[in-house]
């Protein structure tokens, strides 16, 4: 089984989405490992999407990761980091298929409600960034 992190954004856990997000999760055939309401701090935000620093959306990203809480995950499934990111669609969801998270969800490119590792290193990274071991039991 892998495990791949993930999260629902701010602009899905203010607009309620995130009951019907974890619903399609659950029905996609992931289980949730570990999962938390974490409201990310400016100092979290720039660490944890330091990768995009010298990117002229940097700032408002940072701002928008802050700007409420989000929804932190970690799941379950054979080949979860590929079906997670097939199940979240494009990042653009105009450009999203039919039945994916931003497809459905999401408001536009930037508030597009999920995000997800995109490689088992990545994955790594990101979930030990929000959980402890302990919570990963």
């Amino acid at each position: 089984m892998e495990r791949t992190f993930a999260m629902i954004k701010p602009d899905a856990v203010a607009t309620g989405k995130t009951g019907a997000i974890l619903s399609v999760i659950e029905q996609n055939g992931f289980r949730v490992v570990a999962m938390k309401k974490h409201t990310i701090s400016q100092k979290e935000a720039e660490g944890f999407y330091g990768v995009h620093k010298e990117r002229p959306f940097f700032g408002s990203l940072v701002s928008f990761m802050t700007s409420g809480p989000s929804v932190l995950l970690v799941l379950e499934k054979e080949g979860a980091i590929k079906a997670w990111r097939d199940l979240m669609g494009a990042t653009n969801p105009a450009n999203a298929a039919e039945g994916t998270i931003r497809k459905m969800f999401a408001e536009s490119i930037e508030r597009n409600a999920s995000h997800g590792s995109d490689a088992p290193e990545t994955a790594a990274v990101e979930t030990v960034f929000f959980f402890s071991h302990s919570e990963l039991l």
